[in-house]
């Protein structure tokens, strides 16, 4: 049996590809109408919590331009979607700009340490490849699994995220 080998870039680019694609889906479904919904006071606004998701993705930008990324909470300004089109422009632009940064990765690349500095101090040293995955990936992957269940308790239809759902059946 012939096995094609496959580079841990390779396998990012085939895995944020997939996980951008499912995210979109979701992304479409949000009632225009209901951005600024809450399902408790503590909890994001339903357009706060999709636009943290699109801000996921600007975070691969100092993972694989730089060694480090810089942040300080008083000066960040985070993404805030004025409505549901504004939403998806930003995520496309910003998956096709961090498909292309995927695509120029190397394997040595993605193995260089990368570091989060926040308010000063050195918060985590890792590989660059680990960073994508926990910062961008999975952050987006947990996000957008309570954006389903905001979705859901807006009475939304969901899309097939890993699997059929109880709106989306084979």
């Amino acid at each position: 049996m012939n096995s094609i080998p496959i580079t841990m870039a390779d396998a990012l680019r085939t895995e944020f590809a997939r996980e951008a694609a499912t995210t979109r889906r979701l992304l479409e479904r949000m009632p225009g109408d209901r951005m600024d919904w809450k399902p408790h006071e503590k909890s994001f606004s339903t357009g706060r919590l999709a636009s943290h998701i699109v801000d996921c993705l600007g975070w691969a930008d100092g993972i694989f331009t730089a060694d480090e990324l810089v942040m300080d909470p008083a000066t960040y300004r985070p993404c805030l979607a004025s409505s549901v089109d504004d939403l998806l422009q930003t995520f496309d632009r910003r998956v096709g700009h961090y498909q292309s940064l995927l695509a120029a990765a190397s394997e040595d690349s993605m193995m260089q340490p990368w570091r989060l500095v926040l308010m000063g101090k050195v918060r985590f040293e890792k590989p660059r490849f680990e960073v994508f995955r926990d910062l961008t990936l999975n952050h987006l992957i947990h996000h957008r699994g309570q954006l389903t269940v905001y979705l859901r308790l807006l009475d939304v239809p969901l899309p097939w995220v890993y699997g059929p759902t109880a709106d989306e059946r084979m």
